[in-house]
């Protein structure tokens, strides 16, 4: 069985979609594996990974905005050592996911056609996050 393995890190902006299909595309064939399983896993607390659509970004904000009302900044929170959308960012990732598997199929990503793979940053200021990308053959 061949493995491949990288760390890849992704600076965020703040709160928001990060898209990073093409990224880990790249990385599936620099590992040269034609027939696999690709697992992402996101070192992170406060940051999720999704696999959602990637043509109509409407899509997106109404992920955020139906998250922002699911779980408030303004909540109630006893943590809150490194500010108000701490507490909320680790609530929004144990709802989500911190990992994906994905097939690779003829050396790419068996995504469907509107599917895209994104970092989720869900806190407001920059970060940079530590996506580690294995590869199985």
């Amino acid at each position: 069985m061949t493995h491949y393995q990288k760390l890849l890190r992704v600076s965020t902006n703040g709160k928001s979609f990060y898209n990073i299909t093409a990224k880990i595309e790249s990385i599936v064939a620099e590992s040269g594996v034609e027939t696999g399983l690709c697992t992402l896993f996101l070192r992170h607390t406060s940051a999720s990974l999704v696999i959602q659509e990637n043509a109509d970004p409407d899509v997106l904000v109404d992920l955020a905005n139906y998250m922002a009302k699911l779980v408030p900044e303004s909540g109630k929170y006893i943590h809150d050592a490194e500010g108000a959308d701490d507490m909320p960012a680790h609530i929004r990732t144990a709802l989500t996911h911190t990992s994906e598997n994905i097939p690779i199929n003829r050396g790419h990503l068996v995504l469907g056609t509107w599917q895209g793979i994104y970092i989720w940053e869900h806190r407001q200021r920059s970060h940079v996050r530590e996506l580690v990308v294995h590869i199985s053959q």
